[in-house]
């Protein structure tokens, strides 16, 4: 029989404190919920605006009317303004003093036909998506590397996309730049894997495919329908709440504390399905 140290705790977060960019709606929130789920002490969602639908005032309601013990906490931020990064650091540290867990949620898109694009977009996209997660990570730093350990080290959890492993969509409906951007934060997460594993932090990719929000709806519509991608899905449907919270968890829980520098790709196995970018 094999003998393992505190399994029963291996996929909580007890006590932790996270922080989720883009944490007031789609993956960002779903994340947020599970940690809180998990028993995180504290979870910090950011976002760029406090009030609104999808806001951070409504997702920090409704996080806190969990039956849990942690709480939720909101504070605004444009996490593509490197200065707007150093304010949340400092807030944070303020609030909690240390940061075990920081996922990299926020971020941008853009998609039409190759040469009219504006380069305004470009810059948008990258800014947020590859320079700020850069800047997210560094930033940090301080604050995670304190709360590490060997055993138990800080993670930091980058969210790209099955985008950043494929050619997805070209043409009239092209998405090269948000590609390109999401393809440099896998590699983001393995250069900081070696950067950081030795002070104690780990750096993991998940790449998910469609989940129906409304960043994606859009694109779900031109491509065909939830019903169309479906189909083409070898599980034969579109990704759920529960599967972005399960793999969030793991990787962040002391059952991934030797995983580091690794992309998870969460989209039913459809980038290697035969046929699809031919619908495309």
């Amino acid at each position: 029989m094999s003998e393992f140290k505190g399994f029963d705790r291996m996929f909580r977060l007890d006590g932790k404190v996270a922080l989720v960019t883009g944490g007031s709606r789609g993956l960002g929130l779903h994340t947020a919920t599970a940690f809180l789920l998990a028993g995180a002490k504290t979870v910090i969602i950011s976002a760029r605006k406090n009030a609104g639908a999808e806001g951070i005032d409504q997702a920090v309601e409704k996080l806190n009317k969990l039956n849990v013990s942690g709480k939720a906490v909101g504070i605004a931020a444009n996490v593509a303004d490197t200065d707007e990064i150093a304010r949340l650091v400092k807030e944070v540290e303020k609030l909690e003093g240390k940061l075990d867990i920081l996922v990299c949620n926020a971020g941008a898109t853009w998609g039409g036909p190759f040469e009219p694009t504006p380069d305004w977009s470009s810059k948008k996209v990258l800014d947020l998506n590859v320079r700020g997660v850069f800047n997210l990570a560094r930033l940090f730093t301080p604050l995670l590397e304190k709360a590490g350990s060997r055993q138990d080290p800080s993670r930091i959890v980058i969210v790209s996309s099955t985008a950043g492993v494929t050619v997805p969509h070209v043409g009239d409906h092209g998405t090269i730049m948000y590609s390109v951007s999401k393809a440099a934060a896998h590699h983001m997460s393995r250069q900081l894997a070696v950067e950081l594993g030795p002070r104690n932090i780990t750096t993991n990719t998940v790449a998910p495919g469609f989940f129906p929000s409304k960043l994606a709806s859009g694109l779900i519509d031109m491509l065909g329908g939830e019903k169309e991608l479906s189909d083409w899905n070898p599980r034969k449907r579109l990704g759920e709440p529960e599967d972005i919270a399960g793999v969030m968890v793991y990787l962040c829980s002391p059952a991934a504390s030797y995983v580091n520098g690794e992309d998870i790709c969460v989209d039913g196995g459809v980038r290697y399905a035969a046929g699809r970018q031919s619908k495309l």
